[in-house]
């Protein structure tokens, strides 16, 4: 009987089987940020422990930076602080750091794969929620909290209990102007924001076998707003090709050892899942949300649901105060409906590609009157290249606010609040 990849590489990287169920598991790559890492390294002088495997270990700030001018104060004075902290901590530990000085720095979940640091086969733990975007490359990646932080500083293991795995097919051909987001959206608008629970999510099919490693990355980013801890697409010359190259890719005498290697580990053509989805990506078109979760979604050409339609009970009284929070009336249509913001950016849409696309569609238009647009790269390197492509000088000319990279108004812990 086949195995998934998800099978594979945790069994590669199990250590021992633990009393309670759960597997110890080695974590072969940690991702460190300025938010969840201080409380961290203080736990771990406390207890008179050092970092297991700096090696192993990669950091950049990106949570508080501020990103209309890095060198302005910062929005809360602790987030200078955090900053500090982890420049020491790194310094302190032999940790590689990409600093606002490194021309590197950026989301987290952006500048790591961009340095070739993310590879198939590997495990990949993070204080951050989406740290599941690197399930792209064919990695089981966790997003992990501060103690958990802690104990991969200390021993580069955690334990987990074993997920079950269900297979997300996507064939067919997708429409003009879907894009990988509208898919995503459009699974968890069937599937729910709790269908993942339990579950590792693997997205295969037509769609994602011709999807770029950019629009992958989008994808297994939001495996986490469905429930699934981790989400994943099986390695292949697509990811090769992305990885070919870059700083921590395996060098030219390496490569061809590496990449047989990396296809051992997609999944078998025989392989058993705990649950398999079918959908056509015919049926798919732009998708945008209408409420206050990412389940609750539309098509373009829809109408805003009415909750007298919904048969959860749940479900409809989510309907009703989303209705009422967000200001929409039921059985509108939602083309049409005014917005007061535009972002571009963060760890799911902040990537080269995102501003091309965006940028060929705003060129030679403007801003709506009342509308306050920002466009925010996911890194100083997506920000070198596109200012060297002109993007910079089009999204300003259409009137939005060109920044620096950063995590920005996702979460708005510096001055890109929403109001």
């Amino acid at each position: 009987m086949g195995k998934t990849l998800f099978e594979k590489v945790w069994s590669r990287h199990a250590v021992r089987e633990l009393p309670d169920g759960s597997t110890q598991l080695f974590i072969g790559t940690h991702l460190l940020h300025e938010v969840t890492s201080p409380q961290a390294f203080g736990m771990l002088r406390t207890l008179g422990l050092k970092v297991k495997y700096p090696e192993r270990t990669f950091a950049t700030v990106d949570h508080i930076i501020p990103t209309s001018d890095i060198s302005e104060p910062y929005a809360d004075p602790r987030g200078y602080e955090m900053l500090v902290e982890l420049r020491k901590n790194c310094k302190e530990n032999g940790i590689t750091f990409f600093d606002v000085t490194t021309g590197k720095q950026g989301v987290i979940h952006i500048v790591h794969p961009e340095q070739g640091i993310i590879q198939p086969g590997m495990t990949v733990a993070c204080g951050d929620s989406h740290t599941a975007t690197h399930g792209a490359f064919g990695t089981i990646a966790f997003g992990i909290g501060t103690s958990q932080v802690r104990n991969v500083l200390a021993t580069q293991t955690l334990s987990f209990k074993k997920l079950k795995v269900r297979r997300i097919n996507v064939n067919g051909k997708l429409s003009d102007g879907v894009r990988p987001k509208d898919v995503i959206l459009h699974i968890i608008r069937k599937l729910g924001v709790n269908g993942g629970l339990g579950y590792a999510y693997e997205f295969g099919g037509e769609v994602f076998d011709n999807m770029s490693m950019e629009g992958r990355m989008t994808v297994c980013n939001m495996a986490i707003e469905g429930g699934a801890r981790v989400g994943y697409i099986n390695p292949d010359e697509t990811t090769f090709k992305y990885l070919k190259g870059r700083p921590y890719a395996p060098s030219a005498k390496d490569w061809d050892k590496a990449v047989e290697e990396w296809k051992s580990f997609a999944s078998d053509p025989d392989a058993v899942y705990d649950d398999v989805v079918e959908f056509n990506g015919q049926d798919i078109a732009p998708t945008v949300t209408w409420g206050v979760n990412p389940s609750q979604a539309i098509f373009i050409d829809e109408n805003i649901p009415d909750p007298e339609n919904i048969a959860d009970p749940t479900q409809k009284k989510d309907a009703i105060d989303a209705l009422a929070y967000m200001k929409l009336k039921p059985n509108t249509p939602i083309a049409g409906t005014p917005v007061n913001v535009v972002f571009i950016g963060s760890c799911t849409n902040g990537r080269l590609s995102d501003f091309e696309e965006a940028a060929a569609f705003v060129k030679g238009k403007h801003v709506a009157e009342g509308v306050r647009a920002l466009a925010v790269p996911g890194s100083q390197i997506v920000e070198k290249i596109a200012i060297e492509k002109g993007l910079d000088k089009i999204f300003k000319d259409a009137g939005f606010q060109w920044r620096h990279a950063g995590c920005s108004m996702c979460l708005a812990m510096n001055h890109d609040k929403l109001v």
